[in-house]
């Protein structure tokens, strides 16, 4: 706390006003004191005006007075739990009520923003994710607070640490399924210390990590019969191609639901490849297509939604798919919970890597951000290190018998 004069930029003579300095975890916050005085008449160091008349020691008594309602303002703070910063103290002193700043209003405001932005800075499944991060977060304050609402003020390591618990155990998230909703809820912290409504991070000793899991993907017997398999309902069929296209090139769904025919061109050596900008990353990807890939675009070039929308596949929405993916592992036989993302961890594994396709080769054709990600697949093979070994056995037992 500290007492000073402060000149104009144009001061050249005469009062110049008095203010004071409160300063909080190096962050200032100032006062008038709607006092002026003479500079040359100032002691800078103790912050008070030099003399002994008794207008001296009345304009001292007042500063004096303005010291202590800081201390005052200070201690209520503290046996109140409330939070201390330059301006809070400022606003205690001078009876101001700081504008509370409420969690859930504040993540509703991002996400109404984000539902804006679909299409042009996020996909439609970035915006449902904070939409079931914002349900959980309400669901966690009627639970432990009774509450429908928090002030972000009041939002600490503790509530961090209760709101990870509560994902586990009440919703029986799996880790790296509650470590991406504490992101979510993370990214709207963040808004919060940027906008300076709060100025100590909850997060800062928090600790939450993804654990790499072993992905689940189809082996080559489980596609060759989704393959044969005749479907009597053509959705189911067109479904089916759909997925194991994706199993043949590596692309998500959102990008083969995007994909127009125009992407796909004849690139080295004559033959046909994809080439398209991912959804997840912006990043450029171009894929060489299996004839398996082109043999599936062939049987729909007459298709007519394939010819009216300049697609190479009829793909159905999201929903659909998912709903036909049951019926369709039942029917071929498949004991696997079908997911477009099973398409592209067979593309990682079966197709690619089990067969002798470099790493650093498959790592750019799924647009994967670094070949870490691609490593979690080559992790998974177990029958491919059974077949290498086989053949070293053989190797090694040859040169034995020698």
């Amino acid at each position: 706390m500290l007492f000073y004069v402060k000149k104009q930029k144009n001061y050249t003579s005469g009062d110049a006003p008095i203010y004071l300095r409160i300063t909080v975890d190096g962050k200032r916050s100032e006062i008038t004191t709607n006092r002026e005085c003479i500079p040359e008449k100032w002691n800078s160091k103790s912050g008070r005006l030099i003399g002994s008349k008794e207008e001296v020691k009345s304009f001292n008594a007042f500063l004096n007075n303005l010291q202590t309602k800081v201390y005052e303002a200070h201690r209520y703070l503290s046996e109140n739990e409330k939070l201390i910063t330059a301006e809070t103290l400022k606003n205690r002193m001078l009876r101001k009520a700081q504008t509370a700043h409420m969690l859930i209003d504040i993540f509703k405001d991002h996400n109404s923003k984000m539902a804006a932005l679909v299409g042009k800075d996020f996909a439609e499944g970035t915006l449902e994710r904070y939409k079931t991060s914002l349900s959980h977060t309400e669901e966690f304050l009627h639970s432990r607070y009774n509450s429908s609402d928090i002030d972000i003020r009041k939002i600490d390591h503790s509530f961090i640490a209760e709101y990870d618990f509560f994902l586990r155990s009440t919703y029986n998230c799996a880790n790296n399924t509650a470590v991406k909703y504490i992101s979510n809820f993370g990214k709207i912290i963040r808004i919060c210390l940027s906008n300076g409504w709060i100025t100590v991070d909850p997060f800062a000793n928090f600790k939450g990590k993804i654990k790499t899991v072993a992905g689940v993907y189809l082996s080559k017997d489980e596609m060759q019969r989704m393959a044969d398999k005749r479907f009597e309902i053509d959705r189911l069929g067109q479904v089916r191609d759909v997925f194991l296209f994706c199993c043949f090139t590596g692309l998500a769904y959102v990008d083969v639901k995007k994909l127009k025919t125009s992407q796909i061109t004849k690139g080295l050596h004559g033959e046909q490849w994809i080439f398209i900008n991912l959804q997840k990353t912006d990043g450029r990807s171009a894929i060489p297509l299996l004839p398996a890939a082109v043999k599936l675009i062939q049987k729909y070039s007459n298709h007519p939604l394939c010819v009216n929308k300049c697609m190479p596949l009829p793909v159905p929405s999201n929903q659909k798919m998912n709903g036909y993916f049951k019926e369709i592992a039942a029917i071929c036989g498949i004991n696997k919970m079908l997911t477009s993302h099973i398409a592209r961890h067979t593309f990682a594994t079966t197709v690619t890597l089990s067969n002798g396709v470099p790493i650093e080769t498959v790592s750019k054709m799924p647009g994967h951000s670094s070949i870490r990600q691609t490593q979690q697949y080559a992790k998974i093979l177990d029958l491919k290190v059974s077949e290498e070994m086989k053949l070293l056995k053989q190797k090694l037992t040859h040169c034995v018998a020698h």
